[in-house]
């Protein structure tokens, strides 16, 4: 088919077809992937995200309003759950309704991952953000034979120092130290590492301290209010401003005592706010702990399977914008799923572009990536002569030298193409025959 034939119709027909076989495809891509680069899916990552609608969407079945990642309230959402391996490839994707919990949906995710693979017979590590991990998807792995790496949802307090192994310091890739060790929960069979980054506890401070601001200033307009003239003073509507307070401030109202006086009439007098005493956010800030089945003795091992999802989850988030999974301006489910669908077949190849690079030491991010390649152009220049034909004139320009080593490694040309000329006859309009 011509290219000037195409249209817009019967390029959304493919689309169509496409996300008809999308299971089929999938299992394909995802066994030729392994195949081709000898990869064997030991750990998985189980990922969410949500796309918004512009648009109503009423008569959707999946689009729902929820809790939207790019705070878009007023918008109807469906929710991606994608299954990627540590290359990078993805292996399982699913849509869910937009208002579905993230914490609902592994289980799906995880029995249909295991009829459509290979993973019947060997059970990968599967690892996945606090989100998932709730005590019941933990223990539905374990059930059904997974191995498993998560955030802990909960800091622990009563834990301690595994006698058995040493505190180790280690570097991330910006070279911001990281501090671990092994620790033990007593009635707990799960290992746990302690993880201190110093980079996200000046991150946590900064905001544990504007939001502390913001606390004390709530409290102190609540008690300006108490004493000036038309002001909030009834006690169960002090209570209630209070209450709001802490629920708009969850991780910085703990650390402190709040008093409220009253002339025992019900009316408040005064309202104070205290540091608790040896409670400090900023003790606590950078710390996290990984949770996990492995019973693996180096820590810096544990850290590099976890730091795989931090890899993945940047680079798929870029990704999102750049290959139009969100927004969505379909107005009909089938619609939208092919067009979602269409996103993520791109993703394979973007996949396996990445994969190839990182191979061969080419470690550079995506979106740095696209800036180096976007800096050759492709020039058309079109005239019309005095036969009235068009005369296209098609140019590449020369590829920067980073852009010649990203062809090289994938073994492309460096120019697509010469200078190619085409010359264009006139339309022959014909009048319409009314007879």
């Amino acid at each position: 088919m011509e290219k000037n034939n195409l249209t817009k119709d019967q390029l959304y027909k493919i689309s169509h077809n496409l996300y008809a076989i999308k299971d089929k495809l999938e299992q394909y891509l995802s066994r030729r992937t392994n195949e081709l680069f000898d990869l064997e899916d030991k750990i998985i990552l189980y990922d969410l995200t949500n796309t918004y609608f512009e648009g109503r969407m009423k008569k959707s079945k999946l689009a729902k309003f929820g809790r939207s990642k790019e705070k878009r309230k007023d918008a109807k959402l469906i929710v991606l759950a994608s299954v990627i391996n540590q290359e990078g490839f993805l292996k399982y994707t699913n849509i869910f309704e937009g208002n579905m919990a993230d914490s609902k949906t592994l289980e799906t995710i995880i029995d249909s991952l295991s009829k459509q693979t290979t993973f019947v017979n060997r059970r990968p590590t599967v690892v996945m953000d606090a989100g998932i991990s709730t005590d019941d998807n933990l223990k539905m792995l374990k059930a059904k034979g997974y191995n498993y790496m998560c955030v802990s949802r909960s800091n622990l307090k009563a834990y301690k120092a595994d006698t058995t192994s040493k505190p180790v310091q280690i570097t991330d890739k910006r070279k911001q130290p990281i501090e671990l060790m092994k620790v033990k929960v007593d009635n707990d069979d799960d290992h746990y590492l302690w993880v201190k980054s110093k980079t996200k506890a000046l991150k946590e401070n900064s905001m544990n301290g504007l939001l502390s601001q913001r606390f004390e200033e709530g409290i102190q307009s609540i008690n300006e209010g108490i004493n000036k003239k038309g002001g909030t003073k009834k006690l169960n509507k002090v209570f209630e401003r209070s209450g709001r307070l802490k629920q708009k401030y969850p991780s910085v109202h703990k650390y402190y005592d709040i008093n409220i006086q009253d002339d025992g009439k019900g009316t408040a007098t005064a309202i104070r706010c205290e540091h608790k005493k040896g409670e400090y956010p900023d003790k606590k800030a950078g710390i996290y702990f990984l949770r996990t089945t492995l019973d693996e003795t180096r820590e810096s091992t544990l850290w590099s399977i976890y730091n795989i999802i931090r890899e993945i989850e940047s680079t798929f988030r870029v990704l999102k914008t750049d290959l139009d999974l969100r927004p969505i301006y379909h107005k009909t489910d089938e619609a939208s799923m092919a067009h979602l669908n269409l996103g993520l077949l791109a993703y394979w190849l973007v996949s396996t572009i990445r994969f190839q690079l990182k191979q061969k030491g080419f470690t550079h991010g995506w979106s740095e990536r696209v800036r180096i390649m976007n800096t050759q152009k492709c020039v058309s220049t079109s005239v019309g002569n005095i036969e009235d034909k068009v005369i296209t004139i098609r140019q590449c320009t020369e590829p920067i030298q980073n852009a010649k080593q990203i062809y090289q490694l994938l073994n492309f040309k460096s120019v697509p193409f010469y200078r190619k000329n085409s010359v264009v006859p006139p339309t022959e309009i014909f009048k319409n025959n009314s007879s």
